[in-house]
């Protein structure tokens, strides 16, 4: 039984209790399945936006609600392993040798200890000079893609493909860009939110022009809202104007919660399920789901 604003009985906190129930018993609500294989870049090149923490999080929702997710940690820190429970101590198989030709994609592949749905290539320490060895090699800005594209990739028959990328504008964002059919861009909702995004759009449409024509952006999330102040009611009012049905109508709010999880080797979905946190990127998951088959539908 469910109750909404207009039924009698209805209150805010029974709402989020409901909402909690969601996310703690995930077989009560399945998230629609999209007709191929979705690649998704996360990318932005400032740090500190939520990118990693966006990556996981979506990925974990869409897990738990049904849907099987591979989530590709491009990112030399290896944060995406760390939050997802897998182990990426150097010498671990990884993208590095995933990247170098080394071994498979499939075989670099682990599971995560949150969900049987949620899998994890993971970086080591070494993909810090990966870039500099990728330079001499052939179809560089491929690699990739080719390792997604793989027979072994495909029977295993992922829903959802998240590529975590570094805070750069780099040879592995390249990859992820080609390897890629949309790119999810977290723009935080703080001062200098939209600093340095031309750029990073302008990078897109290179990639889109000689590399990937099928690259386009997808999803604008708006991260660490801060709804006491109105600076950040101003930045997500600037970037709705500016991406207009782009930017999901969730927001990500600021929360301790979500801070602490990626310390305790998991995402906020496992960590406190009925946090604010928890809840928001539980319905961007829905909204990313959801725009997902109503695009294969028109």
């Amino acid at each position: 039984m469910s109750f909404g604003k207009d039924d009698i009985g209805w209150t805010p906190i029974m709402e989020e209790a409901q909402r909690a129930t969601r996310v703690l018993h995930p077989e009560t609500l399945d998230l629609p399945r999209p007709s191929h294989r979705r690649v998704i870049t996360v990318a932005n090149q400032k740090g500190g936006v939520g990118k990693t923490t966006s990556t996981v999080n979506l990925a974990a929702g869409l897990a738990l609600h049904g849907l099987k997710v591979l989530v590709v940690d491009l990112d030399p820190q290896g944060n995406a392993s760390t939050a997802l429970g897998v182990d990426h101590r150097s010498g671990s198989p990884s993208v590095y040798e995933v990247l170098l030709g080394e071994i498979s994609l499939s075989d670099a592949a682990a599971q995560s200890n949150q969900s049987p749905n949620l899998w994890c290539v993971p970086a080591t320490i070494d993909l810090a000079g990966s870039e500099i060895e990728l330079v001499t090699m052939v179809a560089r800005e491929g690699r990739l893609k080719e390792a997604l594209n793989s027979e072994a990739v495909n029977e295993l028959g992922f829903d959802y493909i998240f590529i975590d990328c570094p805070p750069s504008l780099g040879l592995l964002t390249v990859n992820a860009m080609v390897a890629a059919h949309e790119v999810l861009i977290p723009i935080q909702c703080e001062y200098y939110a939209l600093e340095g995004l031309g750029q990073l759009l302008n990078n897109i449409e290179l990639v889109q022009a000689h590399l990937n024509p099928a690259l386009w952006v997808s999803t604008i999330l708006l991260t660490m809202y801060d709804g006491r102040t109105k600076l950040a009611d101003q930045v997500a009012a600037e970037v709705r104007d500016h991406f207009g049905e782009l930017a999901l109508r969730t927001v990500i709010p600021r929360s301790v919660k979500i801070s602490e999880a990626p310390g305790f080797g998991q995402t906020v979905l496992t960590y406190d399920p009925g946090s604010r946190g928890s809840m928001s990127y539980l319905d961007a998951a829905r909204e990313i789901a959801e725009r997902g088959v109503e695009r294969t539908t028109e």
